[in-house]
């Protein structure tokens, strides 16, 4: 039993270790650019707009009002004002006879910037990328599946999302990444100008700890729930 325990323990300490170890190297590198380029990679790879959709799919993802369904919509009617006769698909699990629902807001949402009700239908039983995909795919000829397909979706999920859709048999497939667009303002300061306890550092003009690092944390975390993403997807044989 005191063998048993012990073996426990040590197991538990070497966890401990390992996890201390990956989060120092995470916090290390969100000091430099890789986790950016890492996130701009998944959202640019093999995404390219080569010809006018016939057929523009929002993926639907944390519902609305929400800033990614807000911009999901932004970027999906900003695409259908370029190609207007590109029919548009609302990807998303919901009730379409529910005014309240997700996938109606969002149609709303797209109205509301402009683009035309006739244009929009719903694919709303899948429930995952994979699901999505073969809904969409479902009952197409071989036509229809070579016509140019682009998605609409957040940058990390991007690559994923045309891998599953080319799976599926969709043969032209691009994809229009949901980019924040940056703040193009400064926004340093003079800590001295505004107060307060002198005690602390000044981080006014230091944006890397004020904003960066933090920023950089986050597209880690979803950099890497990607990875595994891509990873379970290809082993599944889904992408």
């Amino acid at each position: 039993m005191k063998k048993k325990i012990s073996r426990i323990g040590r197991i538990v300490k070497i966890l401990l270790v390992a996890t201390g170890c990956m989060f120092i190297v995470l916090c290390m590198l969100a000091f430099t650019s890789l986790p950016f380029w890492a996130y701009y990679s998944l959202g640019t790879t093999n995404s390219k707009i080569g010809s006018p959709p016939a057929t523009i799919v929002l993926l639907g993802g944390a519902g609305i009002p929400s800033g990614d369904g807000l911009m999901r919509a932004f970027y999906t009617a900003k695409l259908s004002s370029a190609y207007k006769d590109a029919k548009i698909i609302i990807a998303m699990p919901g009730d379409i006879t529910d005014s309240t629902s997700a996938l109606r807001l969002v149609a709303g949402e797209l109205i509301l910037r402009g683009v035309d009700t006739h244009l929009i239908s719903f694919e709303n039983t899948g429930r995952n990328t994979r699901e999505q995909a073969r809904k969409a795919a479902s009952g197409k000829t071989s036509a229809q599946l070579s016509q140019p397909v682009t998605l609409v979706t957040s940058p990390e999920h991007m690559k994923r999302a045309v891998l599953a859709f080319r799976k599926c048999g969709f043969t032209a497939v691009s994809g229009l990444p949901t980019f924040e667009y940056s703040l193009n303002a400064d926004l340093t300061f003079s800590d001295n100008d505004l107060k307060g306890n002198k005690m602390m550092p000044p981080i006014g003009n230091n944006l890397q700890v004020r904003y960066q690092f933090w920023n950089h944390l986050k597209y880690e975390i979803m950099v890497m729930r990607e990875y595994f993403g891509l990873a379970y997807y290809k082993l599944r044989g889904w992408n």
